[in-house]
């Protein structure tokens, strides 16, 4: 008994903790089936009577939910896009070249971590308004085009990459884009699908900027669907709220299900120098 709980003894810890993790995820599935009455009624136990799953289209007619779902998957890929390349080329730049203040250059991208997003939302406004694309779909993908923090972690990988690999790179008569393609980034790819799903996460669940830079239902996104479910003359539907609630939460659950092995592997590897 004492050698089973010696050898398992981080798994009596972990379970626990697991469920303790997954114990909103279930109560917000359960609530999604069932009837406003069932909520809050005490004596309604935890399961419900029967499944209504019916609050699931009835979620989805509030609001234009299929224009927001489109809506979040244009700017979370453009701003995925966008991000995989500024920070590549400048990751490449800080861990590979040398050239005037380059040191003093990096500083200033690992300043930019260290400063929330709410502290630079004025800035961005007046930067979106002033090349005129507010309410629109641009606007809530410009300001995120560049990442400090996406730079500092792919700069730490491409660090660990050895400088061999990339003078024979050269040797062969490769340039700088040739050798980032086809040297560093497949052997950094655990942290491009790391970072991607941070990045992902991030800008799929943001919900100030988007209701700050629109005012149209046309160019929304799923959390501020939410937020239209959320906000009502008679107080929140619950059911409908949770059945909402999975729906815009059922995708990045799924990314992760599906990347969760690099996506750990990229963080146990990735040493700093």
């Amino acid at each position: 008994m004492m050698k089973t709980l010696k050898r398992n003894w981080l798994h009596f810890v972990l379970i626990p903790l697991s469920l303790l993790w997954l114990s909103p995820l279930a109560w917000i599935l359960i609530t999604s089936v069932k009837t406003r009455i069932e909520v809050f009624d005490p004596k309604a136990g935890v399961l419900p009577k029967s499944f209504i799953w019916d609050n699931y289209p009835a979620a989805l007619a509030v609001a234009p939910f299929d224009t927001y779902l489109i809506n979040s998957v244009l700017v979370t890929g453009s701003i995925l896009a966008a991000q995989l390349v500024t920070i590549s080329l400048a990751a490449y730049a800080f861990a590979r070249l040398t050239f005037p203040g380059k040191n003093v250059i990096f500083g200033l991208f690992l300043l930019q971590i260290m400063f929330p997003i709410y502290a630079i939302f004025l800035t961005n406004f007046v930067t979106v308004r002033e090349m005129g694309l507010l309410n629109s779909l641009p606007a809530m993908v410009v300001p995120f085009v560049a990442s400090g923090y996406g730079t500092f972690m792919l700069r730490q990988a491409f660090r660990q990459v050895p400088t061999e690999l990339g003078d024979a790179a050269k040797l062969d008569g490769c340039g700088h884009f040739e050798t980032l393609w086809h040297v560093y980034l497949p052997l950094v790819r655990p942290t491009l699908v790391a970072f991607g799903i941070i990045s992902v996460v991030t800008h799929w669940n943001d919900y100030m900027w988007p209701l700050l830079v629109t005012n149209s239902e046309a160019v929304r996104t799923m959390p501020i669907g939410l937020g239209l479910l959320a906000k009502s003359d008679s107080g929140a539907d619950w059911t409908r709220l949770m059945a909402a609630t999975v729906i815009v939460v059922s995708p990045l659950l799924l990314l992760f299900v599906i990347f969760q092995r690099r996506f750990v592997d990229s963080f146990m590897h990735a040493g700093l120098k």
